[in-house]
């Protein structure tokens, strides 16, 4: 038989694949075709077998499913470690997300969120993540086409704000115009985002969305089968401002609405009560969770949601938080703080492993976006690592999965395909020009700063 021609071939390389079996594969190889894995098997078969027009060497190499980082903010990317700043030299105001991170995002112009977009999605995809949900920024076309620049996959969003006090004109919408822009949003994307970049529905919380604008976008959500991303029951004063309004806590009062259902997308979901997690699970919604936050505000019931099958995935909830957007970071806080909480108290050492959460991180970050991506199984999407392993931290490699889950970091990730596509290879972005992007960082940093601090610092 002659070899079948495929477009990418990765020789030599270990698997780690996080399918149903937990497939792992040493000395084994990849075979893509189309954007899609067309076989994976031993590297001693390649060469008959395939005759690709690229080959990568894989040879002490990882190759695992690219993360999915389930809940980030793209226009928070320039806000890298100023609230830490500012909290030291003058104080803060609670609550941060609606003193500083709306009015910052309103702030910007277009140029300055094209260039958050281009360094935020460099950043993901530098870490190893390479699909995102952004929770609703400002000018999400920029988002969209900075994505599809960098070559990354993602669901963009619009922040969708319709009532509250202090909220910056810019970032205000009338109730009417917060669902139409939404779902033109949608359709737009549907259209022009290449297979690779698709929008949600967006409502940034409860707080700041009016009842008639919560039940129109549920509506829609079930109309278009678009995602609807939200923030759910973040803080105390969330489910205080539920209470005192509605007499519900933040999750009965959307199920009131009709708005709890497997298109919804929550954020956090730190403080459920046993009834909104019953609601939860009942009604198949997905949700993330952002470990390096969550653990501030209170104990998330992660274990709890992945035994009873919620569809979870791993967020960082964006640079403004802790800083980094390396999701290996955040899946060995989620399990150092979910052992502490659900396993040390009852003297279970093993209650959850680093693979278990790095798994969520893949391939529950996938599921919850219901997206084809977070597996390596024939006919998924090409969305692909490779991890060094050649690193004393590494040596020696008996299990690639133990490797993965509990020694590699962000900057061990070599080379990321999305979509088939190589889009960095050896720490080099096929696409990117980083001293250009560096460049407008330093011309535009200093003034957006000085604005920032003049409005609302």
């Amino acid at each position: 038989m002659e070899p079948r021609t495929v477009d990418l071939l990765i020789e030599g390389c270990d698997v780690v694949a996080f399918d149903g079996a937990d497939t792992t594969l040493r000395d084994a190889a990849i075979a893509i075709e189309g954007g899609a894995i067309a076989w994976i098997g031993p590297a001693a078969e390649v060469r008959t077998r395939f005759a690709p027009r690229e080959r990568l060497d894989g040879r002490d190499r990882i190759a695992m499913p690219g993360l999915v980082d389930a809940h980030m903010h793209t226009g928070q990317q320039l806000l890298r470690g100023k609230i830490f700043e500012l909290s030291r030299r003058t104080g803060i105001r609670n609550p941060v997300w609606k003193n500083y991170y709306i009015p910052f995002e309103g702030m910007l112009d277009e140029e300055e969120v094209r260039l958050s977009a281009l360094l935020c999605y460099a950043d993901l995809l530098s870490n190893g993540t390479t699909c995102f949900a952004e929770a609703g920024g400002p000018r999400p076309d920029i988002m969209g086409e900075a994505a599809l620049e960098a070559g990354i996959r993602g669901v963009i969003a619009l922040s969708t704000v319709d009532m509250g006090n202090g909220i910056p004109p810019s970032m205000m919408l009338s109730t009417d115009e917060a669902l139409r822009r939404n779902v033109e949003l949608v359709e737009r994307w549907k259209q022009k985002g290449q297979g690779l970049v698709t929008a949600a529905l967006s409502l940034r919380q409860i707080m700041v969305c009016t009842t008639d604008l919560i039940r129109m976008m549920a509506e829609e959500a079930r109309r278009t089968g678009a995602m609807l991303h939200t923030h759910l029951c973040e803080g105390s004063y969330e489910i205080d401002f539920a209470l005192e309004r509605f007499g519900k806590r933040p999750a009965e009062y959307l199920d009131s609405l009709g708005c709890i259902g497997p298109f919804l997308h929550a954020a956090h979901a730190i403080m459920l009560s046993q009834h909104e997690m019953d609601l939860l699970v009942g009604n198949d919604v997905s949700v993330a969770h952002c470990a390096f936050n969550n653990y501030a505000i209170g104990h998330p019931r992660v274990l709890e949601m992945l035994h009873k099958g919620v569809r979870l995935g791993l967020g960082t909830d964006g640079a403004a938080a802790l800083g980094t957007m390396d999701m290996f970071q955040v899946a060995r806080c989620g399990r150092i703080a979910q052992q502490c909480i659900t396993g040390t108290s009852w003297h279970e050492r093993f209650a959850v492993s680093g693979e278990m959460m790095l798994r969520t991180t893949c391939a529950g970050g996938g599921r919850a976006l219901g997206l084809d991506t977070g597996t390596l199984e024939v006919g998924r999407r090409a969305d692909i690592i490779l991890l060094r392993a050649d690193d004393p931290d590494h040596q020696p490699v008996y299990d690639p999965m133990f490797t993965a889950a509990n020694t590699a970091v962000g900057r061990d990730v070599r080379t990321a395909i999305v979509d088939g596509r190589v889009v960095m290879k050896e720490r080099e972005f096929t696409a990117l020009d980083t001293e250009r992007m560096a460049a407008l960082l330093r011309e535009r940093h200093p003034g957006l700063m000085h604005r920032f601090e003049t409005e609302v610092a």
